[in-house]
């Protein structure tokens, strides 16, 4: 009997721990045939008006998809931004449109690369560690919630990839 109880303890702590892992770890969420992957954004300071968020997105399809829109309620807005240098000077807008995704397509947003999200008008600061949800709008897909991992922008090296956004 008190085997059976230590077994019984044993897969009750298995489960809890196999439950918990995907916000620990790397996470990545599915909408018909396009797979997000791990959702971040970095933590922000007091007073910060916007927060960048990154994802990945790839396409396992054999038709384009277009990301239209994004939301979340820590923000009072969200865009899809792209960010180019024209000669010295980094221009960071929105993306009219949408953010086109074709078959066998990945999208990486990364700080200082490309596309990121946006999520202005932020109503507290992210702080490390924490989880936030984020709406993803999808043209053909349709909607997906993910969650988003909140991390120490000192991380792994991290750019400080805000500054032209403090304007928003």
């Amino acid at each position: 009997m008190k085997h059976f109880f230590q077994r019984c303890a044993g897969l009750a702590l298995t489960a809890a721990l196999l439950a918990a892992a995907p916000l620990s770890q790397a996470h990545s969420f599915k909408l018909g045939q396009l797979e997000i992957g791990h959702p971040y954004a970095r933590a922000t300071v007091p007073g910060q008006p916007a927060a960048g968020a990154y994802i990945s997105i790839e396409n396992k399809g054999s038709a384009a998809d277009r990301l239209v829109g994004v939301s979340s309620p820590v923000a009072k807005s969200g865009e899809i931004h792209t960010m180019a240098m024209e000669g010295n000077l980094m221009k960071m807008r929105e993306v009219d449109g949408g953010l086109e995704i074709k078959p066998g397509q990945k999208i990486a947003m990364q700080p200082g690369n490309g596309y990121h999200i946006m999520l202005m008008g932020l109503s507290k600061p992210l702080q490390a560690g924490e989880k936030i949800p984020l709406t993803l709008s999808f043209e053909k897909a349709g909607k997906i919630e993910v969650v988003v991992n909140v991390e120490d922008p000192a991380a792994a090296g991290a750019k400080d990839d805000m500054k032209g956004h403090m304007h928003h």
